[in-house]
C-alpha cells in the first residue's frame, strides 16, 4: 500500500531547502507519496513578524542552519537576492514582493504538473546553495526549472493566467498547516499528525514504518 504524506514548504525558508534532498531521497527509496503544499513564508503570512521576534532567534538560526548543512554535505549560502524584499535590521516587509509570489505561483504549476518535488529541490539549491551571486540573473532560474523537467516560461504564463485560482490554493494549504496544528515549515503531515522541522524527518519515518511503509522495489 503506498503511503502519502503532505509537505508543507516555503522558498524562503532554509531549513526547507535544508530538508528537500532527504524527501527526494525517501519519495525514491519507500513506496510513498510526497503531497507538496507550497505557502508562504511568515514574513508574509504573519503581519510584523520580524518585529516581534526574539533577534536572538534569527542568529540562531544563520548559525544552526550553517552547522546542518555542513553536517548533511550540502552547499548553502545566504540568498542573494533575499525572496523576501525586506529590511532585516527593522524588520519591516516591503509592501511589494517581486520574487515570493512568483516563485510560490511557480511552485503551484510545477505541482499542478506533477513535478513539485523536483522543481522545489532544485530551485531551493540556486536559491540557498550558495554558488551564485544572483539567482534572478540570466537563464538561472530557467535551467533549474528544466532540470525539474519544466519549462519555465510555460510555468510563469501559468502563474499569469491562473493567479486567482493559485493564490486561493495557497491560501488552503496555509489554512491546512494551521488545522494540522503547526505554523512553520517545512512541516510534514501524516495521519493528521504534524512533524515539524528537517530535524523531525526520521521521526516521520518510524511513524509511517509503523503504519506499513515498505522501500521500493
Amino acid at each position: 500500500m503506498t503511503l502519502t504524506f503532505d509537505m508543507f514548504w516555503s522558498f524562503r525558508s532554509p531549513y526547507s531547502y535544508l530538508a528537500t534532498k532527504r524527501i527526494v531521497a525517501i519519495e525514491k527509496t519507500y513506496d510513498v507519496t510526497v503531497r507538496v503544499r507550497p505557502v508562504y513564508p511568515l514574513a508574509v503570512r504573519v503581519d510584523g513578524f520580524f518585529k516581534k521576534v526574539d533577534p536572538l532567534w534569527v542568529r540562531y538560526l544563520a548559525r544552526d542552519t550553517w552547522r546542518i548543512a555542513q553536517m548533511e554535505g550540502l552547499p548553502y549560502g545566504p540568498p542573494r537576492p533575499d525572496p523576501i524584499v525586506m529590511d532585516m535590521a527593522t524588520g519591516d516587509v516591503a509592501k511589494e514582493q517581486p520574487y515570493i509570489h512568483r516563485l510560490t505561483r511557480l511552485g503551484m504549476a510545477a505541482v499542478e504538473r506533477g513535478r513539485g518535488l523536483p522543481f522545489l529541490d532544485e530551485v531551493s539549491t540556486l536559491i540557498w546553495g550558495g554558488q551564485t551571486d544572483d539567482w534572478t540573473r540570466g537563464d538561472q532560474l530557467a535551467q533549474a526549472t528544466a532540470r525539474a523537467g519544466l519549462d519555465l516560461a510555460e510555468l510563469d504564463a501559468a502563474a499569469v493566467a491562473n493567479v486567482d485560482r493559485y493564490e486561493a490554493e495557497i491560501e488552503a494549504n496555509q489554512q491546512a498547516l494551521t488545522d494540522l496544528g503547526h505554523w512553520g515549515v517545512p512541516t510534514f503531515g501524516f495521519n493528521a499528525e504534524p512533524f515539524f522541522g528537517q530535524d523531525r524527518i526520521d521521526v516521520l519515518l518510524w511513524r509511517m514504518k509503523q503504519n506499513g511503509l515498505t522501500e521500493r522495489t
